[in-house]
C-alpha cells in the first residue's frame, strides 16, 4: 500500500496570477489606442485610396489590439473586490470595449472617436493604480 504515497506530491504550489506575475497595466491599450488616434489623423488628411485603405486595415488591427489589452485587464487583474469598491468599473469596462470596436475607434476614422476611447482608457487606468496603492 505504499503506491499511493510515492504518487502523492512532496511539495504544493499555489499561484496567485497569471505569469509573468505583475506586468498588468493599462498603458499597454493607451499605446494602442494611442496609434489609432493618430491613424485617423493620417487618414484624415491624406486623400490617397491605396494610403487610406492600409491606414484602416492598421488602425482596426490595433483597435483590435486595444479590446485585448482592455479584456486581459478586466478578466484577469480586477478582482471581486474591485468592482465591489468601484461599482462602475464593469460598465466602464464595456464602454471602453466597445469604443475600441466596431462602434467606435475600430469602424470610424474621426479622431474625436479615438479620444473618447482615450478618456475611457484613462478613467481605468486611474481606478487600476488606485487598486495598485491599496
Amino acid at each position: 500500500m505504499r503506491l499511493p504515497r510515492i504518487l502523492s506530491p512532496r511539495v504544493t504550489a499555489n499561484a496567485h496570477c497569471d505569469l509573468p506575475c505583475g506586468v498588468y497595466d493599462p498603458a499597454q491599450a493607451r499605446i494602442e489606442a494611442e496609434s489609432v488616434k493618430m491613424i485617423c489623423e493620417k487618414y484624415q488628411a491624406n486623400t490617397d485610396p491605396e494610403f487610406r485603405t492600409r491606414a484602416i486595415l492598421i488602425k482596426e488591427q490595433r483597435a483590435e489590439l486595444v479590446k485585448h489589452h482592455l479584456w486581459v485587464l478586466w478578466t484577469d487583474y480586477f478582482k471581486p473586490a474591485h468592482f465591489e469598491k468601484y461599482p462602475h468599473l464593469h460598465q466602464l469596462f464595456n464602454e471602453a470595449t466597445k469604443a475600441a470596436g466596431a462602434a467606435g475607434a475600430k469602424g470610424a476614422t474621426d479622431p474625436a472617436k479615438a479620444d473618447e476611447l482615450l478618456q475611457k482608457i484613462d478613467e481605468i487606468s486611474k481606478i487600476f493604480w488606485e487598486t495598485k496603492k491599496a
